[in-house]
């Protein structure tokens, strides 16, 4: 087996899991209004924009991202698509009941704005449900190398181009630990909250941050 299809069933068999843990959670029902912040428009795999292709409602469920929804509007006809700027989301305060964001405050810049991003989702929802990789897990989920980006990011942006992987330099991605989490939720006024750990291999993997008027058992 290749490194990348193995990397491919370990993300497929995650976000199964995530899924899983979402209905788990909010036991969605067709009176609930779901916002999906970070839809993608071009699909790179099966994975690719996971709760479009299964939430049971969803004609109830709309889509905010950056890029045009294309072909996200044929693949997926009953879901409403919005295309943002990346700055304040376009809806009114507590416009749905649940924000689901997947592994998706990594990218949108540097603490700042993933703090801003991060208040954003709580101003729109009554509820979030967000994923983020973990920095310190030691296979970095996006390039698929070992332990390269526990390196201070300065440096890390400057070996990135020399094996070819100059586009997750920069902004591309900030990553976050569970340390870096906990801080962005106490300074975006988050006080109750639940950290999921996904493990794998004895680590975790990535985190699920639950937090609002739904917040399971904490």
């Amino acid at each position: 087996m290749t490194t990348m299809s193995l990397a491919h069933k370990v993300s497929a068999y995650n976000r199964r899991r995530k899924w899983s843990l979402f209905q788990k959670e909010f036991a969605p029902t067709r009176e609930m209004r779901v916002l999906d912040v970070g839809f993608c428009d071009g699909e790179y795999s099966d994975v690719s924009n996971y709760i479009e292709k299964y939430y049971p409602y969803p004609d109830r469920l709309t889509a905010l991202g950056l890029g045009m929804p294309v072909q996200s509007k044929i693949r997926y006809p009953k879901v409403s698509f919005v295309q943002y700027d990346g700055g304040v989301f376009p809806f009114e305060d507590k416009a749905f009941d649940i924000a689901w964001s997947n592994a998706v405050i990594e990218h949108v810049g540097p603490r700042d704005k993933q703090l801003f991003f991060l208040k954003e989702l709580k101003r729109v929802s009554k509820s979030v449900f967000m994923t983020t990789p973990n920095r310190f897990f030691p296979i970095e989920v996006h390039t698929k190398l070992p332990l390269l980006h526990y390196l201070p990011k300065r440096i890390f942006d400057k070996l990135i181009p020399w094996i070819g992987k100059g586009w997750a330099a920069g902004d591309y991605m900030h990553l976050l630990s569970r340390t870096d989490i906990k801080h962005l939720l106490a300074d975006a006024g988050v006080t109750e909250y639940r950290i999921i750990k996904n493990m794998f291999g004895g680590m975790a993997l990535d985190f699920v941050v639950i937090f609002g008027e739904h917040r399971g058992h904490i």
